[in-house]
This record gives C-alpha cells, structure tokens and sequence, in this order.
C-alpha cells in the first residue's frame, strides 16, 4: 500500500488535497450563519463537512489499494446493485423525497444519494464492455447500441426521480468514452444532435424546466423567484472584484443566497477571494482533467484507460457545469461543485473516484513521459 501511494501521480495527488481544504474552509465560511441560525452552533456544517472528508480519504485509500482486476470481475453486480438502488428510490418509505424530487434512501439519520452510485457503476460498467473488444465501437449495431441501450435505462430511472442534471453528466461521460475508444465521428455526431433533441424535449414536457430556462435566459425577469438565485450569486461575485472582500466577510451568506454551502458555493469562493481565488479553483480543476487524462494515455491497458478517462470526464464535467451555472453561463441544474460542495454521498463517491483515478496512475508505465 506504502509503495503504491509512493507512485501515484503526485501533482494529481496534490491537486485532490488542495481542492479538498478549499472546500473544507469555503464550508465553514459559508455556513457558519445558517449552521448559527438553525441548530445555534456555527460550526454544525464543518463538523459534518470534517467528517465526511475523514471518511471520504478513507475510501479514497481504500480505491486506490484495490486490485483492479478484482475490479474489473465485479463490474456487472456494481452495476445491478446501483440499479436496484435506483429503482428503491422510488418505493414508499424507502425513497426520500427534498423539494419535489426523490432522490434519497434513507438509512436511519443519514441518506444515500443512488444516483451517485450509478455514475462510477456506469464508468466501470462501459470500460470493461469497451474494453473487451475495442473494435466493436466501429459497428453501430454491436458498439453503439448496447451502449446506448444500458445508457437509456440508467437515464430512465434517475428521470424518473426527477434529475435531468445527473442523466447529462452521465450521458456526456459516456459520450467521451466512446469517442476515447474510437467510434466514428460521424456516429457520435449523429448521437449528440439526437442527445440534445432530447434534453429540449424533457425542457420543454416540463414547466418548471421550461421556467428555468427563462430565467437562465432574463434573471430579472422573475427576481423573487426563478431567477433569485442567480441574481444572488452574481451579487457575490461582482462585489468580490480582483482580491475579494477577505475569508469570511461574505454578505451573500446572511441568508441572501440559497445553497450557498452547497450547489452555489463558488459564489461564496467568488465573493470572499476575489476573481484570483475563483481563477484558482478553475486552474486547479484543469489541471485535474490534465492529469487525469494524462493518466489515461500512460494506463497500461483499455481497461484501465477507459476507466480513467471516464473518472476524469465525470468529475471535469460536474466542476464545468457547476461553475456555469453559478456565473450564469448554464441554467440552473443542481450539480454540485466536487470536492468543495458540502455534501455526503456525493463527495463519499468523488472520493472512491479519485482514489481509483490514483490507482491506475500508480501502476502505470511510467517509462514514457506524456505531456
């Protein structure tokens, strides 16, 4: 175990830690007031938040010391027990539902979020199919189909929920995947124009969609509604300017800006670091997808290099989405920021992501330097 942490790619290493303090104190600093206000203790999120990276290193360790070939043989029972999750989401008294979706199981006080399961069942699942015959992915019908087939039911069920973020980092994961392995240009651009007809058609059967859609489109429109929130956090990133307003100075955290330990917290990062902090976070998070892609192309086998561009294209879209959104460039879609979010399962399963991302770095042929 010594001796693979000693070989895994440092600066990815050091990339994952540095993300995880940002978030840690971004955690503190946006949620002392709420954490004050609602259970009279400012540091109720950061004990909660410390003990999920506490347990979040732990099976990032955990991943990283796995056989990958043990991995590899157990990719089919991941991925029908993440299915099964997802389809007890939906039972009664099983399922949890928070502001109109359902997206939990409950386990005593704490949750689990399925979904979460499924993304890395999906990365593991798609790399050993690929894997086993690359050649396929040039047939429509044998590559692409089945493909697409397992893609259709996972999206189905988290529909179902509703989550239309999830099913796009999933699906445009996916996406990347086949394009790594080789499949045809043309192919996968017949696929993206029927990917996007999709998501217009689920915007567009459901109103609230739809709402937001305006509301991305003229904030102001709907102030006090649709377009509060991305109002408020253009509100915390404005005043912040070049330096910021200093760490824990934010006024957007007095109850001003919803989620702002959660999904807007690069606002908060915006607003109380400055455009330097903000920029910071975005080289950081490139420099994650540079690595571990790098990790990719040194991966000593297809298997292994699927599975880390799929790690790599699944953490590298969340950050891209969620930034986005949070500078109103994208709609609101509820994707958090990963590693620096506050959050459980969702940074529980980043975590066995980016320990299994440090897995393959460490048993890679390093003999051959690829930049």
């Amino acid at each position: 175990m010594i001796r693979k942490i000693l070989k895994v790619d440092p600066v990815l290493l050091g990339v994952i830690l540095i993300l995880l303090l940002i978030g840690i104190v971004m955690t503190y600093s946006s949620s002392a007031v709420k954490g004050y206000l609602y259970y009279e203790d400012p540091y109720h999120y950061f004990k909660a938040e410390l003990m999920w990276v506490a347990l979040g290193l732990a099976a990032m360790a955990f991943a990283l010391a796995i056989d990958m070939q043990l991995l590899y043989t157990w990719a089919k029972p991941i991925l029908i027990a993440a299915l099964i999750l997802l389809i007890l989401v939906k039972i009664p008294g099983i399922g949890r539902t928070v502001n109109g979706a359902t997206r939990w199981i409950g386990v005593g006080p704490m949750s689990i979020q399925p979904s979460e399961v499924i993304k890395l069942a999906m990365v593991l699942t798609m790399s050993r199919f690929l894997s086993l015959n690359p050649n396929r992915i040039l047939s429509f019908r044998q590559g692409i189909i089945p493909s697409l087939g397992l893609l259709g039911v996972v999206c189905a069920l988290i529909m179902l929920q509703p989550d239309l973020g999830t099913t796009l980092v999933i699906a445009a994961t996916v996406f990347f995947m086949l394009l790594a392995v080789g499949a045809r240009l043309g192919h996968m651009a017949g696929l993206g124009l029927a990917g996007i007809a999709m998501v217009a058609a689920a915007i567009a059967a459901a109103p609230y969609r739809m709402r937001r859609i305006f509301a991305f489109l003229d904030p102001w429109a709907d102030p006090s509604g649709k377009g509060y929130q991305t109002i408020q956090a253009l509100l915390a990133l404005g005043p912040g300017g070049l330096f910021g307003l200093g760490l824990g100075q934010s006024r957007q955290k007095f109850l001003y800006l919803p989620e702002n330990h959660t999904d807007f917290i690069f606002a908060m990062i915006g607003e109380e670091l400055g455009f330097i902090g903000a920029s910071l976070v975005v080289l950081l998070f490139f420099l994650f997808i540079w690595r571990g892609f790098r990790t990719a192309m040194l991966a000593p086998n297809a298997f292994m290099g699927l599975m880390a561009v799929g790690l790599t294209s699944l953490i590298g879209i969340q950050a891209m989405i969620n930034m986005g959104v949070v500078s109103g460039v994208l709609p609101v879609t509820g994707i958090t920021l990963p590693f620096i979010s506050y959050g459980g399962t969702s940074l529980l399963f980043t975590m066995i992501g980016t320990g299994l991302l440090l897995n393959i770095s460490a048993v890679s042929n390093r003999s051959e330097e690829v930049f």
